[in-house]
């Protein structure tokens, strides 16, 4: 595990670029390389960094391997090395490398570089305790007549009609799906994963925080994110539970800084690179520690925030990618946050049991003016997996963007052949406000059968 994961980040990167004001403060940077020059790597041997299965997707769907996918330029990675720069990750996709340093002098010198284009962005202040959010359970079981017995999990599965989608034979099956998010508690351990581990569903993992693969030791977010979607026991059945996942830890618990969203980017590229068909996050980046680097609602127009690019840098290279709107609808900064900005990905809301807007979701419009969320599943008391062994429940638009990333990947099984772009249209278009879109619910909550009903006759 560790060898193949050391091999994908090794020829870990686009350029794109945030607007800050630079304070010399911080103890990591990003820094911009102008070009790629001295690459060992080419195009046209797109195997030497790409798995089959992303090449195949890229055939697939008539996408070409560019500049951007090449592995950044490793001369430019030993200078920065040379001059005393502990380099701690890149990324290809946004051709860049963080930095560490806390050198005034060596930020300087940073920015004097002639590979180097504009200033190098701040990114956090050293930081390492991580802590995480713990919810309460309220159980109530219910019973399925469907080809599972979802459990608790029923009404947030018959809400999208995802359970005719199951009784069909669309699990998820075959469909590789990448969370990104900020730790995975005991998944190697608790009953709603046993069905994923004894048939090798669980494909990999990594921690992009901490650099290691160290991820089921900490941090039950993702653990119960993962649960929506793979779950698979009695009382809980996910809305992909033969889906197969790459865990990827891209969050500190403890702090938010820009690096986070570097994090996130990198992970996706890795993410490209072993053919996953979905990306999903329940992550969302707006409000950082140090205010002077927080975005302003005009940043989120779909092509500023770094996460924002990365998603739909994704989505360019086939990949269907499955977000959280966030849950500030109740805080003065009630929009939704970054990545859910971007134009070419699905953001999603919340409602409760009866489908009716939950007040903490994050609202639209982007500030350019497009429906955000673009659609809602159950994120008020929605079943999850909890880290004392029980099902029970949890509120965010973290668990109803996994949900509906589930979904999604059953329509994504059904239609292989189908593109990312024709799955999203037809969740939309399959939608209960599909013909009048709101800011809070966005094209409303999607019906999966008829979804299924429209890609046939496509």
């Amino acid at each position: 595990m560790r060898k193949f994961i050391g091999l994908f980040l090794a020829i870990i990167l686009s350029a794109s670029f945030m607007q800050a004001q630079v304070k010399v403060y911080s103890d990591y940077y990003a820094v911009y390389f102008k070009d790629k020059a001295g690459t060992p790597y080419s195009i046209d041997k797109p195997e030497q960094f790409l798995s089959k299965k992303s090449i195949d997707r890229r055939k697939k769907f008539d996408i070409p391997i560019n500049k951007q996918d090449l592995p950044v330029s490793p001369v430019y990675v030993k200078k920065l090395q040379d001059a005393g720069f502990e380099v701690i990750k890149v990324s290809k996709w946004l051709n860049c490398a963080i930095v560490k340093t806390e050198n005034i002098a060596n930020y300087t010198k940073l920015s004097s570089m002639d590979f180097v284009i504009n200033k190098p962005e701040p990114l956090a202040k050293d930081y390492r305790y991580k802590t995480y959010k713990r919810y309460k359970s309220k159980e109530k079981l219910e019973q399925s007549k469907d080809k599972y017995n979802y459990g608790k999990a029923l009404t947030q599965t018959q809400m999208l009609n995802i359970n005719l989608l199951h009784n069909e034979g669309y699990t998820g099956k075959g469909v590789t799906i990448a969370i990104l998010d900020g730790g995975f508690f005991h998944v190697n351990e608790l009953p709603a994963f046993k069905s994923l581990w004894k048939n090798g569903q669980i494909k990999g993992w990594y921690d992009f925080v901490d650099m290691d693969t160290t991820v089921f030791d900490e941090g039950t977010h993702g653990m119960m994110v993962l649960s929506t979607i793979g779950g698979n026991t009695e009382q809980l059945v996910g809305t992909a539970p033969d889906a197969d996942f790459w865990l990827f830890v891209t969050e500190d618990g403890d702090s938010e800084y820009p690096i986070e969203e570097y994090n996130y980017v990198i992970a996706a590229e890795m993410a490209d690179s072993i053919g996953v068909d979905i990306i999903h996050s329940s992550l969302g980046y707006a409000d950082f520690d140090d205010k002077s680097l927080s975005y302003k609602y005009e940043d989120l127009n779909g092509n500023t925030a770094v996460s924002t690019i990365g998603a739909d840098i994704a989505s360019s290279k086939g990949i269907l990618v499955v977000t959280s709107a966030g849950n500030e609808g109740n805080d003065p900064w009630r929009y939704v946050s970054a990545p859910a900005d971007a134009d070419s990905i699905l953001a999603v809301g919340a409602v409760n049991f009866k489908g009716k807007y939950g007040s903490f979701s994050s609202q639209g419009p982007s500030y350019d003016n497009r429906i955000k969320p673009e659609v809602c599943a159950q994120g008020v008391s929605a079943t999850v997996q909890l880290s004392n062994g029980r099902i029970g429940t949890a509120n965010g638009t973290s668990f109803s963007g996994p949900i509906m990333a589930g979904a999604v990947a059953c329509l994504v099984q059904a239609f292989p052949d189908k593109s990312n772009m024709e799955i999203i249209e037809a969740v939309i278009r399959n939608s209960s406000q599909a013909k009048s879109p709101d800011e809070k619910l966005g094209y409303g909550i999607p019906d999966f059968y008829k979804a299924f009903k429209y890609l046939e006759k496509r």
